[in-house]
């Protein structure tokens, strides 16, 4: 049996919400792992703590947008 080869990730031709999960995987230092062998290959801690940090970055983005929203009103 084969194993499936993924394609290249092209950085600049990615969905915005997949453009996060890139730019925290480049601040925890694991973006040319992933480059090179996909996500498949993060431990549960490494994903787990770049979930955790789309999950409070989503947050803060959505508690700045009604903090707009209500100084507009």
């Amino acid at each position: 049996m084969t194993k499936k080869k993924e394609k290249p990730i092209d950085l600049n031709n990615i969905k915005p919400e997949e453009q996060l999960k890139y730019e925290i995987a480049e601040e925890l230092g694991l973006l040319p792992k992933v480059l090179e062998t996909g996500w498949k290959s993060l431990s549960a801690k490494e994903s787990g703590r770049i979930g955790g940090i789309i999950t409070r970055k989503k947050r803060q983005m959505k508690e700045e947008a009604l903090k707009e929203e209500e100084n507009m009103s």
